[in-house]
């Protein structure tokens, strides 16, 4: 993992206030949106969240009705190219500050939505290629935020943030730490999921998009680390 600039906050001590966490927060409102466009507009396939494609490819393979295996064959292939680029895009980084490898990866992040946008919006038939944008633009994220190691912002898969919360949690024994964090992140999640559910039933796929690139760029604009205190 590329270590961060002398004056960036260490990623495990990130509070939720901090700019960088507020930026990750807006992208797990772009995650739900994302697969909710892509599941129920898509034929049924995950771009962000890639064990419910491994487990797709398994009902499909057992002949359950209305699941795509090219689809999800698709979206895992582009998801693991998007991965690799996040893992260079970090070696590149690594005699860097933070956060122009944050901007980096937020801004191509950004331009492959807009593609998938503009795809969706000139000929929404094409289901493969717009699998295939969207999921290489949530590999490269995956793979970006896991290389920055903030823990429970991992804005796609909330398994474990729901884990911890239960685990860690007073009823289990434990101190409740983060909690604050990991319900925004469930909820956030459920607002995008809600939120493009609503687009693409209303039969408004793109605009769906749309929404999400533009909250992509807003993030990528917006993000900046704070400057350093004076001495």
């Amino acid at each position: 993992m590329p270590p961060p600039a002398p004056t960036a906050v260490e990623p495990a001590k990130l509070g939720d206030a901090h700019p960088l966490s507020v930026t990750l927060f807006a992208l797990t409102l772009a995650s739900g949106l994302i697969d909710a466009v892509s599941y129920l507009g898509l034929g049924h396939v995950f771009t962000a969240n890639m064990t419910g494609n491994v487990v797709v490819i398994g009902f499909a393979l057992a002949g359950a009705p209305g699941f795509s295996i090219s689809g999800s064959l698709v979206s895992l292939a582009a998801f693991l190219v998007g991965a690799i680029g996040a893992g260079r895009l970090a070696v590149w980084a690594s005699a860097r500050a933070r956060e122009p490898w944050v901007r980096a990866a937020l801004l191509t992040e950004t331009a492959l939505q807009a593609a998938a946008t503009v795809v969706a919006f000139a000929a929404h038939s094409q289901h493969l290629l717009l699998i295939g944008l969207l999921a290489l633009a949530m590999g490269l994220r995956n793979g970006t935020v896991r290389k920055l190691g903030i823990p429970d912002m991992t804005t796609t898969v909330l398994t474990l943030t729901i884990t911890g919360l239960g685990a860690d949690s007073t009823l289990a024994g434990g101190r409740n730490p983060r909690i604050r964090r990991r319900v925004i992140a469930i909820a956030l999640m459920v607002v995008g999921a809600t939120v493009g559910a609503a687009f693409v039933l209303h039969g408004r796929l793109a605009w769906a998009l749309l929404v999400s690139t533009v909250n992509l760029a807003a993030a990528a604009v917006g993000y900046r680390e704070p400057k350093p205190s004076a001495a």
